[in-house]
C-alpha cells in the first residue's frame, strides 16, 4: 500500500501549501496512465524541472564555496553528487519509495527500489518544493539532503571512485574475462540525455548503470556489479 503523502512531509522536513504538487511528484506515469489522472498528473515535467535546480544549486553551491578547485575538479564532484546513482541513494534515505504511486506493472516489477524511479522521484519532490516555496526553500531541502556530502568535499573525505578500474582488478584476481559494457537505452534532447548501460561478465548481465553520460551509467553499472562480487 501506498502511505500517505502527508507523512513524507515529515519527514521532507516541509509542509506543503497546495499538498496536490506533492501527489504530483510522487506520481508515476504508469499510474496516471492506468488511472487516468487528471486531477494532478504525473512526475515527469516536475522531474525535468527538478532535475534543473539540483544542477543550479549545486553548481552555485561549488562555485562560491570551493574557489580553488578546478574547472575539471568541480565539474566531477557536480556530476557524482546530481548522478543518478546519488540521488536514488538520497530518496532511499528519506524512504520514497514507499510513497510512490505506481502502476500494476511498475509495481509487479519492484519499482519503488528502481534506481532511475527512486531518482525522478527525488527531483520531482525538489520541483514541488520550488513551486510550492519558492527557490530558497528547494535551495534548503536540497542542502539538508546533501549534508554528508557536501560535509565530506569541506573535511577533504570526498573522493571520486573508479568503479570500472576496481571492477577490472576484482575480475582479474578471480581469472575471469574482461567485462563488457553496452549501451542498451539511450534518451532525451541532445543538452539532457540519459544512458542506460548493461554490464556482461563472462558473456551474462551482472548488472544494469544509468547516467548523465556513458562513463557515469559505466560508473555505475561497475559499481553494481562489484557489490555482487564481494
Amino acid at each position: 500500500m501506498t502511505e500517505k503523502p502527508a507523512s513524507l512531509e515529515q519527514i521532507l522536513k516541509y509542509s506543503f501549501q497546495r499538498p496536490d504538487l506533492l501527489r504530483r511528484a510522487l506520481t508515476h506515469s504508469s499510474a496516471a496512465n492506468e488511472n487516468r489522472v487528471t486531477s494532478h498528473g504525473d512526475n515527469e515535467q516536475l522531474e525535468f524541472l527538478g532535475d534543473s535546480l539540483i544542477g543550479f544549486i549545486i553548481s552555485d553551491l561549488l562555485f562560491k564555496k570551493y574557489t580553488g578547485l578546478s574547472e575539471g575538479e568541480l565539474s566531477k564532484i557536480r556530476a557524482h553528487l546530481v548522478s543518478s546513482a546519488n540521488m536514488s541513494r538520497l530518496a532511499r534515505q528519506l524512504d520514497l519509495g514507499r510513497f510512490l504511486v505506481l502502476g500494476k506493472g511498475e509495481e509487479k516489477t519492484g519499482g519503488r527500489k528502481k534506481q532511475a524511479l527512486l531518482a525522478d522521484g527525488f527531483e520531482a519532490v525538489v520541483a514541488s518544493i520550488y513551486l510550492d516555496g519558492g527557490l530558497d526553500a528547494a535551495r534548503a531541502f536540497i542542502l539538508r539532503s546533501f549534508k554528508s556530502d557536501l560535509e565530506a568535499i569541506h573535511s577533504g573525505e570526498f573522493r571520486i571512485k573508479d568503479f570500472k578500474s576496481q571492477l577490472q582488478e576484482r575480475l582479474q584476481a578471480l581469472h575471469f574475462p574482461a567485462a563488457e559494457y553496452l549501451i542498451v537505452k539511450e534518451t532525451g534532447p541532445d543538452h539532457q540525455k540519459h544512458f542506460s548501460v548493461e554490464l556482461r561478465i563472462n558473456g551474462q548481465k551482472s548488472s544494469e548503470g544509468h547516467g548523465a553520460t556513458k562513463k557515469l551509467a559505466e560508473q555505475e553499472a561497475a559499481r553494481l556489479a562489484l557489490e555482487t562480487l564481494l
